[in-house]
């Protein structure tokens, strides 16, 4: 028996949270959930003003026919981050997909971070995600995802299966990003310079905020990453900055976005950036 292949049935699940602002704190106000999507208590490692909050999938991984919706709203002037306790994996199919939807909502002068860990898609896995943000006018919103194509270490690749990715940002009801993605296992594109190029990890941070200045921008590219032959390029569009990753190495991806994002906080937030406790475990 491959002890890769899970033996439990697929899951239906979903989290709906919401956060609001009274007087000077953020609360997780709602908290609904249905199947192993779970959050546990809201933390405060650095004061009442941002809540952090863990996202748990208690079977610690989707198999083929899951589908699994994440919605989160923020409220007016209220400020949360959410991440994850370790890895996600997507884990080969017979031949069913599986399925995320993350619905993510910014309201008036609220800020979000979505900040999960690294994401691993086995090989043979079937596997979709979609991600919507919406966020008004003068939102603030970091997102990051690190993908892994197979796990390198253990010398498999992403000889077949395929992963489908969609992303939507819309600010005040206008589209500024929208993202596409078919990679199917096995396939010219994964080579292609117009595809992966080769490499086992691909990840994108997106930052998005009223009048981001070129200064900072500037400050992001001074940032090195720490694995030889890795690629990495950072674009300032219209109130949203893009950065790019192509490796080998999910940690020196990991490491570089947090960087980025110890650059960019003080910048969109007016606060430092408080690591995750859980991302030191």
């Amino acid at each position: 028996m491959d002890l890769a292949e899970p033996l439990a049935s697929s899951w239906h699940a979903r989290l709906a949270l919401g956060f609001q602002r009274r007087d000077s704190a953020t609360l997780l106000v709602r908290r609904e959930h249905v199947g192993p999507l779970r959050v546990q208590k809201p933390l405060y490692p650095e004061g009442e003003a941002v809540c952090h909050a863990i996202v748990l999938h208690p079977p610690s991984g989707i198999v083929g026919g899951d589908q699994l919706e994440i919605d989160v709203t923020v409220g007016p002037g209220a400020h949360a981050l959410l991440t994850t306790p370790g890895a996600g994996k997507w884990y080969r199919s017979a031949g069913a997909w599986a399925r995320q939807r993350l619905g993510l909502r910014v309201e008036a002068d609220g800020m979000l971070e979505w900040l999960p860990q690294e994401t691993i898609v086995f090989d043979a896995a079937r596997a979709a995600m979609h991600s919507t943000v919406d966020l008004a006018a003068n939102a603030r919103f970091v997102g990051m995802e690190v993908l892994c194509l197979g796990r390198r270490a253990s010398g498999e690749g992403f000889a077949s299966g395929a992963l489908h990715l969609e992303t939507r940002v819309r600010r005040a009801g206008l589209p500024i990003w929208l993202e596409r993605g078919r990679l199917e296992g096995g396939t010219a594109l994964l080579d292609s310079p117009a595809g992966l190029a080769g490499f086992s990890v691909s990840g994108t941070l997106l930052a998005v905020a009223p009048r981001i200045e070129p200064g900072l921008l500037a400050a992001c590219r001074e940032i090195a990453v720490a694995e030889a032959g890795a690629r990495h390029a950072l674009t300032l569009l219209p109130d949203l900055l893009v950065a790019r990753y192509l490796g080998h190495s999910s940690e020196a991806a990991r490491h570089w976005f947090a960087a980025l994002w110890q650059v960019l906080r003080p910048a969109l937030a007016g606060r430092e950036a408080q690591r995750p406790r859980i991302w030191n475990t």
